[in-house]
């Protein structure tokens, strides 16, 4: 079956699917940095290609809860952040609304002030045998809910949460992320359990 890894430039999650023998290509603005099949452009110029599934990860820099901080400036919007909050929101929309029949979008919380509609699914590294805590958000069409394949009872924040905080005496993560990239990557776990359990779907026909 044709699959297409959307916004995607580390091959991760198109590997776990080429492993598993889908036709799956990545797309994204960035060249991949595993070696594959990659097309680097505007997703929306492949995207009526005639694809089973689309799995995507559209920016979440403006949308993201974690950015509220830089929205909400002195009591005010800050409108130029808003305006790319507003630009990345109809971006989202336009790969979930895509005509593809099988969908599953990755992103963290969103600011509720952009109104995305309500996710299908939370999901966390440690569900799939990684040791960390990284919130993430699935929004499904026509696809079930993950399942855990490892679920870890120990587990440590990947990403940094309230680093302002250590000054006044809070509660505060650097998380162990090393770069925005990384941070960006999904996690082998859940890539292999994708590829998994919806490439299973795609198989059988289900």
């Amino acid at each position: 079956m044709r699959v297409l890894v959307a916004c995607e430039f580390s091959g991760r999650v198109r590997d776990a699917f080429l492993k598993r023998g889908h036709d799956t290509i990545s797309c994204d603005l960035l060249p991949t940095e595993s070696p594959g099949s990659h097309y680097q452009g505007d997703v929306f110029d492949i995207i009526d290609d005639g694809w089973d599934l689309m799995i995507a990860h559209p920016p979440c820099t403006y949308l993201s809860k974690a950015g509220a901080r830089w929205l909400h400036q002195g009591g005010t919007i800050n409108k130029q952040r808003y305006e790319k909050g507003l630009e990345a929101k109809e971006f989202f929309l336009k790969l979930l609304n895509a005509n593809i029949p099988r969908i599953a979008i990755e992103n963290p919380t969103p600011l509720k002030i952009y109104e995305l509609p309500k996710h299908n699914q939370t999901i966390q590294p440690y569900m799939f045998g990684h040791p960390f805590s990284k919130r993430t958000l699935l929004w499904l069409k026509n696809l079930p809910k993950l399942k855990p394949t490892e679920v870890i009872k120990n587990y440590f924040p990947f990403l940094p949460s309230n680093t302002g905080g250590k000054k006044r005496g809070q509660q505060y993560s650097f998380g162990v992320s090393k770069s925005s990239k990384e941070s960006s990557t999904t996690f082998k776990g859940v890539a292999d359990a994708m590829a998994e359990q919806w490439g299973k779907i795609l198989v059988d026909g289900e």
